[in-house]
């Protein structure tokens, strides 16, 4: 194929791919739209460049927020990750759990990170070089990311039994971007399953959410949390007995705490004698992978949870 020929068919394809604003299919069979980028960004997350160091706009930023993907808006980082490392591009010593997959790089000598929900190229891993606890090093391109400041992303916290049939019912909900099984309302720091397990710890098993504002409400996963279990059982969920499955929820802020009231209001109206608590949230803490996203990975569906109109 002649030179010109050659330069004309890449510059039609890579036209057709930065210009596309398409809807894919991602986890749970809910849909996604993809962010029309520009040449500059498709040239990273696409064709898996790499922005020059030290130019990037998050490089030395340090506002309190969420990094998300450029490309499909999935939420990949937590400012409470970010760390100096002066390589010149935005590090993490962690990124937000399922969010980021690490795969073998090309050049056969280090790791890509893309996201989980586009494939999107972000950047490296580097694992060894001590500089955080963790001793990982997610070197990130700015470009690949956007950041929403920790006030305009919605947060909520649920606890409703066991953290699977939680989660499997929450993370299908329009809106929800992010979702991660894990441990809360308790007294011990960095708890393990075993731990929660054995009814001492004070934890609950929990979901924490991270929806857009501007697709669903607070309010609209709430009445979902409720229509999902049983709120009138104490200290259990169908089978599973104990503390740690007891119906809570964990509110962010006094608006939720009062969305929260009006809707248990609402649900002895109807004669439903509500066992569910109110708690100011704490520290929430990941459970073990073997715990995220359970019943995607087992293609079944859970066995205390099903959802029951009540509003």
């Amino acid at each position: 194929m002649k030179p010109l020929k050659k330069a004309l068919l890449f510059c039609i394809t890579f036209t057709l791919i930065i210009s596309s604003a398409k809807e894919n299919t991602t986890k749970g069979g809910k849909s996604m739209t993809l962010k029309k980028l520009t040449h500059a960004e498709a040239a990273v997350l696409i064709e898996k460049g790499t922005e020059r160091p030290f130019s990037g706009k998050y490089n030395t930023f340090n506002q309190k927020g969420f990094y998300l993907c450029k490309q499909c808006g999935t939420p990949l980082f937590r400012s409470s990750k970010k760390f100096t490392s002066t390589c010149g591009w935005p590090a993490f010593e962690k990124a937000i759990t399922g969010s980021v997959r690490n795969i073998p790089d090309p050049d056969g000598r280090r790791t890509e990170n893309v996201c989980t929900q586009c494939g999107g190229h972000l950047g490296h891993l580097f694992i060894g070089e001590h500089l955080t606890t963790a001793n990982k090093r997610y070197c990130v391109n700015s470009i690949s990311l956007d950041f929403v400041p920790e006030e305009k992303m919605g947060r909520a916290i649920f606890a409703s039994g066991c953290f699977w049939g939680t989660e499997y019912f929450l993370q299908k909900a329009d809106g929800v971007l992010q979702t991660t099984a894990g441990y809360t309302g308790g007294t011990k720091t960095n708890p393990s399953y075993k731990d929660v397990c054995k009814g001492t710890s004070g934890h609950a098993e929990a979901v924490e959410v991270l929806f857009d504002p501007k697709k669903t409400t607070f309010e609209t996963l709430t009445k979902l949390f409720f229509e999902t279990h049983n709120p009138e059982q104490i200290n259990r969920q169908g089978p599973d007995i104990g503390t740690q499955y007891r119906s809570v929820i964990f509110y962010t802020n006094d608006a939720q705490k009062k969305t929260a009231e009006k809707l248990i209001a609402q649900l002895k109206k109807k004669g439903l004698n509500v066992a569910t608590t109110l708690t100011k949230s704490t520290t929430f803490w990941e459970a073990e992978p073997q715990h995220q996203d359970y019943y995607l990975h087992k293609q079944t569906t859970p066995y205390c949870h099903i959802y029951e109109k009540k509003f």
